[in-house]
């Protein structure tokens, strides 16, 4: 047996309509969230990132929309910023794309070296050597081939004219969103090959 339908009067006409107003302004509140997000740029956050709580992920930051013009007088062939304060990088093609990519910072304020350089060279599969700094401190580290599962600079990575700086990849996911290098930017490893690939060499960079 069928519950027999209750009247339509003018308050239910009123509340259904609010009720639907609000669900089709649900997602063009959502594309507006999303302008101003992390989630903007990485909406699917690649395994081994976690929700804490529900809407908390570990490992990752908070962080807004930048203008390369804030930074650069020209944008030239590409742009990247390095935000070290919401450990993210900041990205700009000549044609206009714009990425943003959470990544892991510098240790301590000692170990980040801020200002203006620029991408030199690209490596797929780098080898890693420790620096002679490294060395005085864990005399017991040995270099790393590329392509190697522990290799520190994970499988992309891409070297500023500072000497031992560099922006690369991971294979420990925990590290993004932390303060976690020596003195390096990391990114995810799916990150950073797609960074690599729209990089060119020459394209300036600035670290704050």
């Amino acid at each position: 047996m069928t519950s027999p339908k209750s009247p339509l009067t003018r308050r239910g006409l009123i509340l259904t309509g609010i009720a639907g107003a609000a669900v089709l302004s649900t997602p063009r509140l959502l594309r507006a969230q999303d302008t101003t997000t992390t989630e903007a740029a990485n909406t699917a956050l690649p395994e081994g990132v976690v929700e804490d709580e529900p809407g908390v992920r570990r490992n990752t930051s908070s962080f807004v929309r930048q203008d390369w013009q804030d930074h650069f007088e020209t944008l030239g062939a590409a742009a990247i910023v390095c935000d070290t304060s919401s450990r993210a990088l900041h990205f700009w093609s000549q044609d206009g794309d714009y990425r943003i990519y959470p990544t892991s910072v510098p240790r301590t304020d000692e170990l980040t070296k801020r200002g203006y350089t620029e991408i030199v060279r690209k490596k797929v599969g780098p080898s890693w050597t420790p620096t002679a700094s490294q060395m005085e401190r864990f005399p017991d580290w040995k270099p790393v081939p590329g392509g190697a599962p522990d290799n520190p600079l994970g499988s992309h990575a891409m070297y500023l004219a500072w000497p031992a700086y560099l922006i690369h990849g991971t294979h420990d996911t925990r590290k993004i969103g932390r303060q976690s290098s020596d003195g390096c930017i990391g990114l995810f490893n799916p990150s950073i090959e797609e960074l690599f690939a729209i990089t060119p060499v020459g394209t300036q960079v600035r670290v704050i």
